[in-house]
């Protein structure tokens, strides 16, 4: 093995060094065929998410495979002007001169992704690293076995040996691809999985971009709408089967609101998943047995109000919903990533604050309120990567804003031009004039010119 990627590095190396990764029209080329692949594919795609996770058509079309399409045609629709250099202005004590910023690609990176979005969070940073001119060594999850192949077969057909290759396996793969020195590593997953990551790439001084997890908060006052939110907590806890980075983790709900809203998410879940979901075909699975057992060590039996229900045959556990939670719970003690909602209770925004901060910074918080005041609040004072306020998990549908987390939640952001940014080094060039020449700043320094400097440099 340890040749095998010794090889593909350094053919990979030699590829970006013969500058075929630079032309916009290769760029753009490599893009459109991505495109056409996945179109033409998407059969397949959807046949492997749900050998693995159990997804339906719709399911992975909106989360998965339309996300993609969405990004590479964002990239292409703005990639021109992303890559073209920009102006800045120049201080006056450098006249006549003329300064600007110019995106250059890395070279080599490393995708490596997680097996609860397979497809999105493989593709999803190679559309970035195409864009921006890189070339990449793609490494999906063993967990997600079928999307992997897939994966491996599309990129295999779309680009050239050396501009992309994909590498499978374990941990074994993924240990021997850590000790290589890239360019750029780009890891989708879990926190205590990118603390390894991070420290092997301390190693070379690799750049890093964590997208992690951590426990999300869902935040419902007094003022909110509490039907919409039921409605809407329902669709993102337990899209995925719950195994969405941000998805809502617990909900913080005020007392005065509680039992409303726990009636309310009892009817959403029986409305969108009817009275049996173990046997609705669009619900999913848990991806395999360990993760089937963790989630239901999380539940505590006595403070479940709905659902519950599991199949260890089919490694499914039903929309489950656990009230009177305190953080003293097993299941406040870690990132859930399955179908169990705690509802834990608050008086007052202030106790908000103080459980939230308790914790680690999240990716995501989300917020119902018709209070501006609250809202100001907890979007100010509170650290989190990013959220929504009356919804839940949206904001990463949009190309237009970067996605990523803060503190041990990630670090880094993609989508958009932020993804292409980040594949990317951005050249500061100061272009000076060749007609003029000021004399000042030679030696020997003059009185004469220290007025003039102490007016430029203040």
């Amino acid at each position: 093995m340890s040749d095998m990627l010794d090889t593909l590095l350094e053919n990979q190396r030699a590829y970006f060094a013969a500058g075929k990764t630079l032309p916009l029209s290769a760029r753009t080329a490599a893009l459109r065929r991505l495109y056409q692949a996945i179109k033409e594919r998407e059969t397949e795609i959807c046949e492997a998410l749900a050998a693995d996770l159990g997804k339906g058509r719709f399911e992975s079309y909106m989360c998965e495979i339309g996300m993609v399409l969405s990004e590479i045609t964002h990239a292409l629709r703005h990639i021109k002007k992303w890559a073209g250099p920009r102006r800045v202005k120049t201080p006056l004590a450098q006249f006549p001169s003329k300064s600007y910023v110019k995106p250059s690609p890395l070279g080599n990176t490393l995708i490596m992704s997680p097996w609860n979005y397979p497809f999105l969070l493989t593709v999803g940073p190679l559309v970035d690293a195409i864009a921006a001119g890189n070339t990449a060594i793609v490494k999906p999850s063993a967990y997600s076995p079928a999307t992997s192949a897939l994966v491996q077969s599309l990129l295999t057909d779309v680009f050239a040996r050396g501009h992309v290759d994909v590498v499978t396996g374990g941990r074994q793969e993924n240990a021997g691809l850590l000790q290589r020195k890239f360019d750029l590593v780009f890891f989708t997953g879990s926190t205590g999985v990118g603390r390894e990551v991070l420290r092997h790439t301390a190693e070379h001084l690799t750049p890093a971009i964590l997208e992690l997890g951590g426990k999300s908060p869902c935040i419902v006052d007094e003022t909110a709408k509490i039907e919409l939110a039921a409605k809407r907590i329902v669709f993102g806890k337990f899209l995925n089967c719950g195994q969405t980075c941000v998805a809502p983790d617990y909900v913080l709900c005020h007392a005065a609101v509680k039992d409303r809203l726990l009636a309310a998410i009892k009817a959403e879940i029986l409305h969108q998943y009817g009275t049996d979901p173990l046997l609705n075909p669009d619900y999913g699975k848990i991806i395999n047995e360990k993760h089937f057992e963790r989630v239901l060590s999380l539940i505590d039996r006595k403070k479940v109000v709905h659902g519950g229900e599991f199949s260890s045959e089919t490694l499914q556990i039903a929309p489950t919903v656990m009230d009177g939670v305190t953080t003293d719970d097993a299941v406040m003690g870690e990132e859930i990533f399955g179908p169990v909602l705690p509802i834990l209770t608050f008086t007052n925004i202030t106790e908000v604050l103080d459980t939230v901060r308790a914790g680690a910074k999240p990716l995501a918080l989300y917020m119902f309120s018709e209070s501006k005041q609250n809202i100001h609040t907890v979007t100010t004072v509170l650290a989190f990567g990013g959220g929504c306020i009356n919804d839940v998990i949206i904001h990463l549908a949009t190309s237009e804003m970067g996605f990523g987390g803060v503190g041990e939640s990630g670090m880094g952001a993609y989508h958009g031009k932020r993804g292409f940014e980040a594949f990317s080094h951005l050249k500061s060039i100061v272009k000076k004039s060749t007609k003029i020449d000021l004399p000042m700043r030679y030696r020997p320094y003059r009185r004469l010119y220290e007025g003039l400097l102490r007016k430029f440099l203040k």
